[in-house]
């Protein structure tokens, strides 16, 4: 597994919120927590809408994305009492782009050099380590750290742009289009960032 693997674990700090405001999140916690099968149904209203964005800019395919998100609800079910999270969003969309990954790992619907899944990961090979299986469970957390303290020091137009398209895997089109942006310039701002990036996980020690 590469180092870019890793990247699945960063937080979305910079990013714009993309849920209509319903029922606080630590509301729907503690129903999941006291097993009420509302809580599935609040997660629905608020979040439904954030988890389709983040499955489709993944699968690209309607159904896919739709079974993606009916996934999600029986996973976060699965996970809580157990984890008690504190950003309900982030640990939610969290599980969504990896049912999401593993949809597209499991329907071998990528090919190499096509794809964005492949594209992002082959990006991110150039400045993240790469861990063996043991490894990756030792220093996976402070490499996750690591990444979020180098995203909240850079500016924040770069910081979203760099999300929108490690995060999301957003096309460099999208982007471009989203944030009023050349894709000549886009690119050349993850360029830049992934150089900073790299820079600043060696002065860390991580590669």
């Amino acid at each position: 597994m590469t180092g870019a693997m890793f990247f699945l674990c960063i937080s979305m700090k910079g990013e714009r919120q993309m849920e209509d405001k319903k029922m606080e999140d630590k509301q729907i916690v503690d129903l999941y927590w006291a097993r009420s099968e509302s809580a599935i149904s609040e997660t629905a209203v608020k979040y439904e809408k954030y988890f389709h964005y983040i499955a489709f800019g993944i699968l690209r395919e309607e159904e896919d994305a739709k079974e993606c998100v009916n996934d999600t609800y029986l996973q976060a079910w699965k996970a809580m009492p157990v984890n008690k999270p504190e950003h309900l969003n982030t640990f939610l969309g969290k599980i969504t782009r990896n049912l999401a990954l593993n949809t597209v790992e499991s329907k071998q619907a990528q090919k190499r050099g096509s794809g964005q899944v492949v594209l992002v990961l082959e990006e991110l090979d150039e400045c993240l380590p790469g861990r063996n299986h043991v490894e990756e469970e030792v220093e996976g957390k402070l490499l996750t750290e690591a990444i979020n303290r180098f995203l909240e020091g850079i500016p924040e137009h770069s910081r979203n742009v760099f999300v929108r398209r490690y995060w999301y895997l957003s096309p460099v089109k999208e982007i471009a289009q989203e944030y009023g942006m050349g894709q000549s310039h886009v690119k050349m701002l993850l360029m830049r960032t992934r150089q900073q990036l790299k820079q600043y996980l060696e002065k860390e020690g991580m590669l």
